[in-house]
């Protein structure tokens, strides 16, 4: 039987960061959106109690940079999320890292997803390296903040057509080409760069290499003014001879280009269910602060009653909060499958495709629902109808999300459906 509520073990975490988006970051939500760029000191103490709760074992992995695919499952029956139980002796249910920092990020974003984003350590790049690196690399790259660039000026949704370059020299690769879009490009320690060993294989060439911020061959071309998460910073660079050692390879050293892109795109795995946990928290945001707003104007939607005899705030506020569980429940499954080694690809995308459209839709309609009150600077509902659209966008689009779902579904190459 499926429990669907918080396991036990994750209970003091969801709590934790809770508190963090009530009382950090929704007080200074709307100073760091005013001040693009600026880093957000506030955000040192917060990832400090992350580092204190994975080092005591309490979070299971507080945020992106401890979301991984377990390696192994001693039990491959089906259980499901929410016991929070061992794996041993209980049907092979193992509640872990990927499934922890779902939940807690999803409550971080209910106080800000930029300022989530501009948590030290806690990078899409650390997901992209907790997903794919091998054990040596996990211990090297250790507790450092990890951004990753993928896109490219003229490569958006198809990652296969990346056209950064790394080229094979001795005990080095050297990595030629242009990223954009980088989030927290310009504040992490490393950036995980895309590039391929062989344009002529087309995707199978495909790897991802760790680079160190301070290499003199990755340089910032500017940082992006943006609609929403002004308080995450956003880079471009130019890679210009840029050395990389062998071994900063994500994954096996050995070139193998036969399945390589299936290796990195195991990083969309990961991140996708994080990307869709922010969506999850934002939408939750509105919803709640519009049922408030709403409440004090005597709108109090009836979930027992027929929506054609409730006002239309009312029955809009009922439709919302099914699209909201419907994108929880997705969200949960593919952190879930995940942390239980189960293949997710179709998961992960039916995830972000629900959740970064339910977000999009949801906040549009309470700044609606909101009147004047919704578009003003005097609440945070018109800031988080900016933010919101990039959750649709970002770790691939919707359009790309529901290409992936429908391969699967159809069994179906991408050569065979485009």
């Amino acid at each position: 039987m499926i429990d669907l509520e918080v396991p036990k073990k994750f209970v003091p975490l969801v709590k934790q960061a809770s508190s963090l988006a009530d009382e950090v970051f929704r007080p200074i939500s709307r100073k760091y959106d005013l001040a693009e760029h600026e880093y957000p000191r506030e955000l040192d103490l917060t990832s400090a109690l992350i580092d204190g709760l994975s080092d005591s074992g309490a979070s299971q992995g507080a945020g992106a940079s401890g979301s991984t695919r377990a390696a192994e499952v001693e039990d491959k029956k089906p259980a499901g999320v929410g016991s929070g139980r061992n794996t041993k002796g209980n049907g092979g249910n193992k509640n872990g890292a990927n499934l922890s920092s779902v939940l807690s990020i999803m409550q971080t974003c209910r106080g800000d997803v930029g300022l989530t984003l501009s948590i030290p350590r806690q990078g899409l790049g650390n997901a992209a390296i907790a997903a794919v690196a091998n054990d040596e690399q996990k211990e090297r790259y250790g507790n450092r903040w990890a951004a990753m660039a993928i896109t490219e000026p003229d490569t958006g949704s198809d990652s296969g057509a990346i056209r950064t370059t790394a080229e094979k020299d001795g005990d080095e690769y050297v990595l030629n080409g242009e990223k954009i879009f980088v989030t927290s490009g310009e504040r992490a320690d490393l950036v995980v760069v895309w590039a391929t060993l062989d344009r002529s294989l087309g995707k199978k060439a495909i790897k991802s290499f760790v680079v160190e911020r301070s290499n003199p061959g990755l340089k910032l071309v500017r940082l992006e003014h943006k609609l929403g998460i002004r308080s995450s910073d956003t880079a471009a660079f130019h890679l210009d001879s840029c050395r990389v050692p062998a071994n900063d390879l994500l994954g096996d050293p050995e070139i193998r280009t036969e399945g390589g892109f299936g290796g990195a795109m195991q990083t969309f795995d990961n991140t996708r269910p994080l990307v869709a946990s922010m969506a999850c928290g934002l939408t939750r945001a509105c919803l709640d602060t519009t049922t408030e707003l709403l409440a004090k104007a005597g709108v109090t939607p009836d979930v027992d009653a027929p929506l054609h005899s409730q006002s239309y705030a009312a029955a809009r506020l009922v439709q919302m909060e099914a699209d909201f569980e419907a994108a929880y429940l997705l969200t949960l499954r593919a952190a879930w499958m995940a942390d239980n080694g189960k293949p997710n690809s179709m998961q992960a995308s039916m995830a972000k495709a629900k959740a970064g459209r339910t977000c999009v839709n949801v906040a549009l309609a309470c700044v609606e629902l909101a009147g004047a009150t919704g578009y003003a600077e005097t609440e945070l509902l018109e800031k988080w109808a900016r933010d919101s659209k990039i959750l649709d966008i970002f770790e691939g689009t919707q359009q790309i999300q529901l290409l992936v779902v429908a391969r699967r579904l159809l069994e179906l190459s991408s050569s065979q459906l485009k």
